[in-house]
């Protein structure tokens, strides 16, 4: 992680400008915490009417299936993160390892957050130390699998694509920033088979709405061929068909509703260029 110290050392210049645009780094990481990259859509607990806005990234139960028990920790400066330098954090959430070496599991998406970019990586680190404190503690998550030994081998830096309405931006949104990518693919013995069946979904989730299957994110005839740019965009920022009916969790539907329309658009533009399901190895 030597090669992220540039980054994280612009931690205490608030005043630190992105290449886009003049927001500062704080600015930058509530955007994309609260925003694109729904980090309390797993982290922050539920209440009866939704997420507990004054329990913010406390943590909580995500998901409990044959697989695994996991629960998301709290991740604000009342939690287990606040030990940790600004470094290790961030080794944390882009390579799944703990300052003590041990592995974090899933459902927490390193197959995509290996590609944050290093900016938007210290922005996130930056603006979760800013957080109101939540004392809560969850509980060690259980997993009836194998977990790997690493997710990889160690990253030195990632430069993320220039920002803008395009492929590969859309790409950078939909993997390492939002992971809808990892959600929306079926799940192999090693993972998301993001290399042979990137966007097909079917992988369901399990919570207090019942089970919600991951939809075919691909442009194929019962995938989003069958919808329009405004009405993919709906479904994603509204969590609404376009027949008016409502869509389940744990699509992060208040998240996404606060990013940008530019960069929903260039979300859609990338899943338009994903090769049809039937196209795919």
């Amino acid at each position: 992680m030597a090669s992220l110290k540039p980054a994280l050392a612009a931690l205490s210049f608030l005043s630190f400008m992105t290449a886009a645009s003049a927001e500062t780094l704080l600015e930058r990481g509530e955007y994309l915490v609260r925003g694109p990259a729904g980090c309390g859509n797993c982290h922050t607990p539920l209440g009866p009417d939704g997420f507990a806005a004054e329990q913010e990234l406390g943590g909580r139960l995500v998901d409990d299936n044959p697989l695994f028990t996991a629960y998301a920790p709290n991740i604000t400066p009342g939690g287990e993160v606040s030990k940790w330098s600004d470094a290790q954090l961030a080794k944390a959430i882009r390579e799944g390892i703990r300052p003590d070496g041990s592995l974090i599991g899933p459902p927490m998406p390193f197959s995509m957050y290996k590609g944050l970019g290093d900016e938007d990586l210290a922005a996130i680190v930056a603006f979760l130390r800013t957080v109101p404190a939540v004392d809560n503690k969850t509980p060690a998550s259980v997993y009836r699998i194998q977990l790997p030994p690493a997710y990889g081998p160690p990253i030195e830096s990632v430069k993320a694509p220039e920002r803008g309405v395009s492929i590969e931006y859309g790409a950078y949104l939909a993997g390492p920033i939002s992971h809808c990518m990892e959600c929306h693919t079926p799940m192999g013995p090693q993972g998301p088979m993001v290399d042979t069946a990137l966007g097909r979904g079917g992988f369901e989730f399990h919570g207090p709405w019942g089970t919600s299957v991951a939809a075919n994110l691909t442009p194929s005839h019962d995938g989003i061929a069958r919808y329009s740019d405004e009405e993919l965009k709906a479904m994603i920022t509204k969590g609404v068909r376009p027949n008016g009916s409502p869509m389940l969790p744990p699509m992060p539907y208040p998240f996404l509703a606060q990013a940008t329309p530019e960069d929903i658009d260039a979300i859609v533009l990338y899943l338009r260029s994903l090769p049809p399901l039937d196209d795919q190895p």
